[in-house]
């Protein structure tokens, strides 16, 4: 049987339990909810009661009633009764036949025998219900009770359902804004016919028959209007959707939010979203697409909106270099001036440390060391790891985005970012030591409908991998306005990374423990960056507000069987050489061995007093030394007052004092591609070459293409004018020493 009704529906969001978070009119402007699976027996009993006494003992017409009513209507003159039955009533709506005919009602006495023969009797109630008129433009019993009475249907007392059982005789005259009086008689016989057959008892029907009418229509709920409209245009209208949120939650998280919005909007920051998922289903708990009261642009979903992302990839692409054994976990990395191709990224504070632990950079947020690491990793072999977690708006080539990718050069959005994050939770949450158990993960995109997704492909990154990272992300520390935020981090067990667009347009922060995957976004919609839209003040104190609502996690179990036991260097964070002195045995996952064991300690002669580097003979011993190269050595000094050159050769010292050793360029490096500025006026800028070495007292001489252009002692540093072209610089020192590198200039002058 062909459907009996095709008007459209409003589109319903309900919780995990099945209550009302949103909900939109129907396309013609209507309240008229989906067909619900059944309808209250309150109502049930209230309805028939009024309108068809035997409607469960006929087949969908009652000849006594339509005589009896056919003798009214002659007496009176006038249509004054229908006699029709509870099926005939659905038939009419059916054909949606407003006049009242004989012929009409022989249509509707026709389809009321169909209707008994195809459907049962709770298949017609819940029709009746789905479809009956109550009054303006409300359409239907679920309609009906949230608008008059605020509550689903299942949550009506009696009087409300004896209220919402006479409304539809005559919606038109009599509803609760028009004719109350009438409207209260009405309900009233209603109720004493059901104390009279004893459906309510006499104290029911004292309560029910004083309990006032409603005064005027009530809003819906509005708890989730972004997540509705987002689910509406990806092809849920007119449906009735049963999702995974949380109703309490949501609304705690809403309620954060708002109390939030004061703080952004003294920066003229008008929108955040939140979304909170359950790490071991990939179920969406809370989604708070903008801010309740946002004012312009409120209605649109800012969890699937497009962003620039920041800083976030970086702890991905640290996963994935340990995962290929391309870093050791703490192994220092170069923290220098750095320029490719034209693009120099700088760090957050505008300083550099010459080297820093790989896992400190991340924790930190540089991004010096983070280009540099996707430099060598490569920016299409990282792209295609981010797409297989998830970032799916990474649809372009490595020449689009280039190694700015890692610092905000591409877009995703907060759905994106914290289900990936999530999912590298979720690996650690699934890892139990066998393969099987990992691959049956779910690592897919979070889930909002109750579709979890399991894949049967191993995940993008392992455990030991995952491991090392949220690790190095339960150690985030920034400088700027940070009291006790670690202590409750690390009370919470969470993992967390900031995030901020160039431009200060977009500020993020993103959190996991066991249990929980938190992500906040906040900025203006329209894009307008602000001074101090940054992750670590405008996004952060909210991401930690959401996890105090949230249980407490229980902290990551560490993957032991991913990793295994290796020694380390506790200086340079590398596998320890054989000159590492009080190497530390660590859990470090099996594809650390790849890495070059630790180039930074050496075998150097002393004297006896240890100042003083000299050859070999009986006065000579032979001691473990940590150096790093100049470069490194001239930054990383001014942070480290316990770092010890390499101490001053003695006299007669005929050691090797290579290049290598003794000076190094810090800008520009070996085949670095560096644009030529221009100056306010006009003309072409000047290029300052920088160089580092080991002897404070030394003198550096510099050739440019076969042309000397000065020397320079202590502080090496060299302002030149330059063409654009192909260049070789040569540096000299007073020893004898040289470096020589190639370098490339870049007119930007059209």
């Amino acid at each position: 049987m062909e459907p009996l009704f095709d008007a459209p529906t409003s589109t319903l969001l309900l919780d995990r339990e099945g209550a009302l978070l949103a909900a939109t009119v129907a396309s013609d402007g209507q309240w008229r909810m989906p067909e619900p699976d059944s309808i209250p027996r309150r109502f049930e009993r209230c309805l028939t009661e009024f309108e068809d006494r035997r409607f469960r003992k006929h087949f969908g017409i009652r000849l006594p009633s339509l005589l009896r009513a056919a003798k009214q209507n002659l007496s009176e003159g006038r249509t004054v009764s229908g006699g029709s039955t509870i099926t005939m009533q659905v038939a009419r709506m059916a054909l949606a036949r407003k006049k009242r005919s004989f012929w009409n009602k022989l249509l509707e006495m026709g389809l009321a025998l169909r209707l008994e023969i195809r459907l049962s009797k709770d298949e017609i109630l819940r029709l009746h219900a789905a479809n009956a008129p109550f009054g303006g433009n409300v359409v239907g019993l679920e309609a009906a009770s949230w608008r008059w009475f605020g509550k689903a249907p299942h949550e009506l007392g009696w009087a409300e359902c004896a209220t919402l059982a006479v409304l539809p005789n005559a919606p038109s005259r009599i509803h609760p804004g028009r004719n109350r009086d009438a409207l209260r008689r009405k309900r009233d016989r209603l109720l004493d016919r059901l104390l009279e057959v004893s459906a309510i008892d006499r104290m029911e029907w004292s309560l029910s028959k004083q309990e006032p009418l409603p005064e005027s229509p009530l809003p819906l709920p509005r708890t989730a209007p972004q997540l509705l409209g987002t689910l509406q245009a990806h092809g849920h209208r007119g449906k009735r959707i049963r999702s995974t949120i949380d109703r309490q939650l949501q609304a705690r998280i809403t309620d954060l939010a708002s109390r939030y919005a004061p703080v952004l909007r003294a920066n003229e920051v008008h929108h955040a979203a939140v979304l909170v998922l359950d790490v071991p289903s990939g179920e969406v708990l809370a989604y708070v697409g903008n801010l309740p009261d946002a004012e312009q642009g409120g209605e649109v979903d800012l969890i699937r909106a497009p962003r620039s992302t920041g800083s976030l990839l970086k702890p991905f692409l640290y996963a994935t270099m340990l995962q290929t054994g391309e870093r050791m976990p703490d192994q220092l990395v170069a923290d220098l001036p750095t320029s490719i191709d034209g693009f120099a990224p700088r760090n957050y504070d505008g300083r550099y440390t010459g080297a820093v632990p790989a896992s400190a950079a991340l924790a930190r947020s540089l991004n010096v060391p983070a280009v540099r690491a996707l430099r060598e990793h490569g920016v299409e072999r990282a792209r295609r790891m981010l797409v297989a977690m998830g970032m799916h708006r990474l649809d372009r080539g490595a020449d689009h985005y280039g190694l700015s990718l890692i610092v905000g050069g591409g877009e995703s959005s907060l759905w994106e970012m914290t289900g990936a994050y999530a999912s590298m939770a979720r690996v650690l949450d699934y890892y139990s030591g066998s393969e099987q158990s990992i691959m049956g993960a779910v690592h897919g995109p979070c889930a909002i409908l109750g579709d979890t997704i399991r894949e049967a492909t191993p995940p993008p990154l392992g455990p030991g991998a995952i491991h090392h990272t949220l690790k190095a992300l339960q150690q985030v520390n920034r400088p700027e306005s940070e009291s006790g935020w670690q202590h409750f981090a690390a009370q919470q067990h969470i993992a967390w990374k900031t995030g901020t667009s160039f431009g200060h347009r977009d500020a993020w922060a993103i959190g996991v423990n066991d249990r929980y995957a938190v992500g906040i976004w906040t900025g203006n919609a329209s894009g307008e960056g602000r001074p101090g839209l940054t992750g670590t003040l405008a996004a952060a104190p909210l991401l930690f507000d959401v996890f105090g609502a949230l249980p407490h996690g229980h902290g990551f179990e560490t993957p032991h069987d991913a990793l295994e036991f290796m020694d380390v260097c506790p200086e340079s964070g590398f596998r320890a050489n054989a000159d590492c002195p009080h190497p530390e045995p660590k859990q470090i996952l099996h594809e650390a061995l790849r890495t070059i064991p630790c180039p930074y300690h050496q075998r150097i002669l002393v004297n006896e007093a240890g100042t003083q580097r000299i050859q070999p003979g009986p006065e000579a011993r032979s001691i473990a030394w940590f150096t790093l190269p100049p470069a490194m050595e001239f930054y990383y000094v001014q942070h480290h007052p316990g770092y010890h050159p390499l101490p001053p050769t003695g006299p007669g010292f005929t050691g090797n004092m290579g290049s290598d050793r003794s000076m190094q360029m810090i800008y520009p490096e070996h085949g670095a591609s560096l644009f030529i500025p221009v100056e306010l006026s006009g003309e072409s800028g000047r290029i300052v070459l920088r160089a580092a070495h080991r002897s404070p007292d030394a003198t550096v001489h510099w050739d440019l293409d076969g042309d000397f252009r000065g020397s320079t002692r202590r502080e090496h540093q060299l302002a030149i004018a330059i063409g654009a072209g192909e260049h070789r610089l040569t540096l000299t020192d007073d020893l004898g020493a040289h470096l020589e590198i190639a370098f490339r200039t870049v007119s930007t002058r059209p």
